[in-house]
């Protein structure tokens, strides 16, 4: 039986990325398509058809990225996906990081909110998470998403099932304006903090209309 060929719709690929998205320099790898529609969403051209900017195979996206291999190696760098959700392309990843150098460092920049069997193939693969919670509020969490959080809560805590995990991962708390409150943002964090994880990013979102 031929194999199966894995193509995946992008809406960007950015290079000499430096500080903002892993360790080192790194190359942002953007997928079209999320499981969330938020309501200021900075690339929301990834929920529509029009976003689409081109497809791969993940030996063409090796192949294009590998121009800044010795940047990789030199830093302790390499490849960051994310979207879009990436996580939802985990047959994709998987392959690529099959075939690209087992040097490179590997993030994914995630909402956490889809199905396990996506986390559960990536888990070999991915060396940090920067995980967007957006909110531990329920309620809030649906008004900014339109989709419920339990989801995205319980394949936290199962991350963190795997030793050492809470070490590579960096969760990302956001004062999200006319959803949540300061409040809201502490009581995130308190819970966050019970569940081990020790690295939290909390910051403001940008209202952004579209």
């Amino acid at each position: 039986m031929a194999a199966v060929e894995h193509i995946a719709p992008l809406i960007a690929v950015a290079r000499h990325r430096l500080a903002v998205d892993g360790q080192g320099v790194t190359t942002l790898v953007a997928f079209h398509g999320c499981t969330l529609h938020c309501r200021y969403c900075l690339n929301a051209h990834c929920l529509r058809p029009d976003g689409l900017w081109r497809t791969v195979t993940p030996e063409d996206l090796l192949d294009e990225v590998m121009i800044d291999n010795l940047y990789f190696l030199a830093t302790g760098g390499g490849i960051t996906f994310g979207g879009g959700e990436p996580a939802i392309r985990s047959e994709f990843i998987e392959e690529f990081c099959r075939i690209a150098p087992p040097e490179w460092h590997i993030t994914m920049e995630t909402a956490l909110n889809v199905e396990r069997h996506h986390l559960e193939r990536l888990l070999p693969y991915i060396h940090e998470y920067h995980i967007d919670i957006k909110e531990a509020n329920p309620e809030i969490y649906r008004r900014y998403t339109g989709q419920d959080n339990r989801r995205m809560l319980d394949n936290l805590q199962w991350l963190l099932q795997h030793d050492g995990m809470a070490d590579h991962i960096v969760v990302r708390v956001p004062h999200i304006l006319d959803y949540n409150t300061g409040e809201d943002v502490c009581r995130t964090r308190d819970h966050l903090t019970s569940l081990g994880i020790t690295r939290i990013d909390e910051f403001t979102y940008q209202r952004l209309t579209h």
